[in-house]
């Protein structure tokens, strides 16, 4: 028996993966060198107008088109926030960050959302990119964290510095004790125009 394809009720299936992001630039080798460097990646492909980039299984993570006519990015335009990648540790989040900043790559926004601790960037043409980590050991106690006074007070999260991070594991401090997140109060979006 197969797949009816007449059902259209109820929820539409979901996809099995995010397979890739195509960026748009009018900075092409910058970008390219750029996340081949963030990314600890490879080019697939490459020519003078669109490269193809990878830094796992996936044939292609991330795809940069060198698109005529593009225009600067307006960072107060509608459209896409930012494109996130996760780490399996605090430790390699952190070991990245250390690695990005002998590269010259620096962070914008250190943050410990709750449900993950992040560090994000932003690339040359200024779209945003975060790294991190997931604080909780499963999706269902992160659920939960979401759902909780502490975080409908406090939705955006509490800023840290990753060099005090380091500092304290490389003093002992389990990764389990920097994964909780100082309650602040109520905080707002920062400013990053």
């Amino acid at each position: 028996m197969g797949i009816d394809f007449n059902q259209q009720s109820g929820k539409v299936i979901s996809p099995s993966k995010l397979a890739h992001v195509v960026l748009r630039t009018n900075n092409f080798e910058r970008m390219v060198q750029y996340y081949k460097d963030f990314l600890g990646g490879t080019t697939v492909y490459e020519n003078g107008f669109i490269a193809f980039l990878t830094y796992d299984d996936e044939h292609h993570r991330i795809a940069i088109a060198s698109v005529p006519g593009t225009a600067d990015k307006n960072t107060k335009s509608c459209g896409l926030e930012h494109i996130a990648f996760s780490f399996d540790s605090l430790s390699d989040l952190l070991l990245a960050y250390r690695q990005r900043k002998s590269k010259g790559i620096e962070p914008v926004w250190p943050v410990n959302h709750g449900p993950t601790t992040s560090i994000y960037y932003r690339d040359p043409d200024g779209n945003m990119i975060e790294t991190q980590v997931d604080n909780f050991e499963n999706p269902d106690d992160a659920t939960d964290f979401m759902r909780s006074e502490n975080f409908a007070e406090n939705p955006v999260g509490t800023d840290f510095d990753p060099e005090d991070f380091i500092a304290r594991l490389e003093k002992g401090v389990p990764e389990k004790e920097l994964h909780k997140r100082v309650e602040i109060g109520p905080r707002g979006f920062p400013d990053f125009a």
